[in-house]
């Protein structure tokens, strides 16, 4: 059976990737983390581990490193570097059964990269699951110690293990590179993020600095992370990853943390680097591939974001949308020239995963004039990777802050159950508005309901009346975000109310200066609304004959005890 087929299989039985299961405070040390403080907490978290020993690796890998389905009722060697069937016999042991096979333990990352006096042995690093897998032998031989890298002229292939003369920029001057398949990438790239994260205090080779540098940050060389970054990128965390983080917790102690959080690598090395960590957040969106050079599409140098007027001593805040793919750092933004101090910014530098990942970013942007007259600045996006500036023109009109007429209501027009037409007088002649604004109240047996329209006009129809129930309805006009005086109330009488209402065990009488209660039990709760639709007052536990004084006016009283709102007028 090909690698192929054994892939599609495991995706068949596996319809969704299983959930990685660790202890709840086992990563806490990485929250609030970013960049190099990030990698050093994460060290944190997973350097302490059981040492195991070399020669006994079989016996661990047997339950991290082969496939879930059997072969002929016998377990099947899950090895990255062939597509060769090796399998754990029936009565054969996993030592055994390596040792009839003549498969290898590989090393990631090459044990030569790190002899020191001839001794390979007194790191952990030797025998460290997470860099060491099972290996057809042929190809283990053929990889050497080459460094992971693009190959361009082949000198081996097994259709699995590509070894070769590396393409331009890869390698780091070794002479040859080794590429793993596809599907593996993304498995090499986690193991090697981990090994520069926990062993970032190894005194590596110097005949063999090809992809890791003596500093405990980055560790890697910029070539080296940002191949390892992209392989990430393409080959995404896979069930096979999952079940052997599981695994080799069971066995040595401690997990991948690349493995549990696909994202940890961009917030060290990658895209994400500006940003903060918190475990919480992790489990979403991952960054994309990069599949070209950084480019922003929008928006296009030289255009004009024009702002309006504004009134001194106000502001205007307006969206710019960004969109863009590839990015590989931050974006930043700045507000340049003579008005630049019109224009605010909430934020100096945009994640490139934040346009990354959806392709878009809205940044807000917010105009504040202190001085009359037109203003005019240029907002600078550069960096993410991008050779080259972006320039948008920003530009507004400082204008007086507006004296705005107060408004006179009119009665309704068109009125029936369900709907009425409410009317004003517009502004005096010469008076510059943006809009109406109109008011709604409506007094609902559980409380007051108020709902606020726009108008470009002066007459608005209103719709969803309800006949039963009173409502009011007041206008002002708005200009550059400053709000007229509010007009005079306009009231829609509901059809059959009185100024005596009887609602069962309660009655609402109007006395000289205020209302009396005439009830025949205990009163829970009673509201009073002016005919604004303001609250005069909330009650409780009121008695038959109580008095509330009210000054003159029109009120509406509602109580769950009343069957619908009763309107009194003083």
């Amino acid at each position: 059976m090909n690698r192929l087929l054994i892939t599609l299989l495991i995706a068949a039985s596996c319809p969704a990737l299983a959930s990685a299961e660790y202890d709840a405070d086992y990563y806490s040390r990485m929250d609030g983390k970013k960049r190099e403080a990030l990698k050093a907490a994460a060290k944190e978290c997973v350097q302490s581990h059981k040492r195991l020993d070399y020669t006994d690796l079989p016996s661990y890998w047997q339950y991290s490193d082969v496939y879930p389905e059997l072969v002929d009722g016998q377990k099947r060697w899950w090895e990255m570097y062939s597509d060769e069937i090796y399998l754990i016999r029936a009565g054969q042991s996993a030592r055994s059964s390596f040792s009839a096979n003549r498969m290898q333990r590989e090393h990631s990352v090459p044990k030569s990269w790190w002899k020191r006096n001839n001794d390979v042995e007194y790191t952990p690093a030797y025998s460290d699951m997470w860099n060491l897998y099972p290996s057809d032998g042929s190809a283990n031989m053929a990889k050497s110690n080459y460094p992971l890298g693009i190959v361009d002229r082949v000198n081996f292939d097994n259709g699995c293990t590509r070894v070769g003369l590396p393409e331009p920029g890869y390698g780091g001057g070794a002479s040859a590179v080794f590429e793993p398949a596809d599907e593996y990438k993304g498995d090499f790239a986690r193991g090697f993020f981990y090994m520069a994260t926990v062993y970032d205090d190894i005194a590596w080779a110097p005949q063999y600095d090809w992809m890791f540098t003596q500093a405990a940050y980055p560790t890697l060389q910029p070539w080296a992370y940002e191949m390892l970054l992209q392989w990430g990128r393409q080959d995404p965390v896979s069930q096979k990853e999952i079940l052997r983080n599981d695994a080799v917790e069971k066995s040595q102690g401690n997990r991948n943390p690349f493995v549990d959080f696909p994202e940890l690598a961009e917030y060290i090395w990658g895209t994400r680097t500006s940003e903060v960590f918190y475990v919480a957040e992790q489990g979403g969106a991952v960054t994309p591939p990069i599949t070209g050079d950084p480019e922003l599409t929008m928006p296009v140098n030289g255009e004009t974001l024009d702002f309006g007027q504004t009134a001194v001593g106000g502001a205007m805040t307006t969206y710019l949308v960004l969109r863009g793919s590839n990015f590989t750092q931050p974006l930043s933004v700045r507000v340049g020239g003579a008005d630049k101090d019109m224009f605010n910014l909430p934020v100096r530098t945009i994640p490139a995963s934040s346009i990354n990942i959806t392709g878009e970013y809205l940044l807000a942007i917010e105009y504040a004039p202190t001085t009359l007259g037109t203003h005019t600045a240029t907002l600078g996006i550069y960096d993410g990777g991008m050779e080259t500036t972006v320039g948008v023109t920003l530009k507004g009109e400082g204008c007086a802050v507006p004296q705005l007429s107060r408004l006179q209501a009119l009665p309704p027009a068109d009125i029936t159950d369900y709907a009425y037409t409410a009317q004003w007088m517009g502004a005096p002649e010469g008076e510059t508005v943006d809009y109406y604004v109109v008011y709604r109240t409506r007094y609902l047996p559980d409380g007051v309901e108020t709902d606020q329209f726009e108008a470009s006009g002066t007459s608005l129809r209103i719709e969803g009346r309800n006949p039963s129930v009173m409502e009011t309805y007041q206008v002002c006009s708005s200009r550059l975000g400053f709000l007229s005086e509010m007009s005079n109330t306009i009231t829609i009488e509901a059809s059959g109310v009185e100024t005596l209402h009887a609602g069962g065990s309660l009655i609402i009488g109007r006395g000289e200066g205020g209302i009396t209660i005439i009830a025949d039990c205990e009163v829970e709760q009673l509201s009073v609304y002016d005919a604004a639709g303001r609250t005069v007052g909330e009650y409780t536990s009121l008695r038959h004959g109580d008095f509330i004084p009210l000054p003159a006016g029109i009120y509406v009283v509602t109580s769950p005890q009343l069957a619908c709102p009763v309107k009194i007028i003083i």
